[in-house]
């Protein structure tokens, strides 16, 4: 659904098409665009990911930072500086060009909202 700059919009995270990330090193990872260029946001996107159980994000770094909240499950951010545990209403910021990786270590479904500074590569 595209809709013009400047309008308002209200969706369910679940009507947004969820996509796997199919980058080297990812296993088991969904991403939904909730707030992105289609919706002509200029400064930030807003990604709805999820993780399986035993799922992990690839482990890479970027020249952005980004922002996220934990909805539910339970992980681990694996950083430079060691593993760092995390569940559901955590909020994590991992700064530009800092190597990470989210990997789920609960048993169901770890999801959690992402913003990155717009427009970069969502697929990241």
């Amino acid at each position: 659904m595209s809709v013009q700059s400047g309008t308002m919009k209200v969706r369910a995270i679940a009507d947004h098409e969820s996509n796997p990330i199919a980058l080297e090193g990812a296993k088991g990872v969904l991403m939904r665009m909730l707030v992105g260029p289609d919706d002509g946001a200029k400064n930030f996107h807003m990604r709805h990911v999820t993780v399986e159980a035993g799922g992990y994000s690839p482990h890479h770094q970027h020249d952005y930072e980004h922002e996220v909240l934990i909805l539910k499950g339970s992980g681990v951010l694996r950083a430079d500086d060691g593993d760092k545990p995390f569940k559901s209403n955590d909020a994590i910021f991992v700064p530009a060009n800092d190597m990470h990786q989210f990997r789920n270590t609960g048993d169901g479904p770890l999801e959690f909202i992402c913003l990155i500074p717009a427009p970069m590569d969502c697929s990241k």
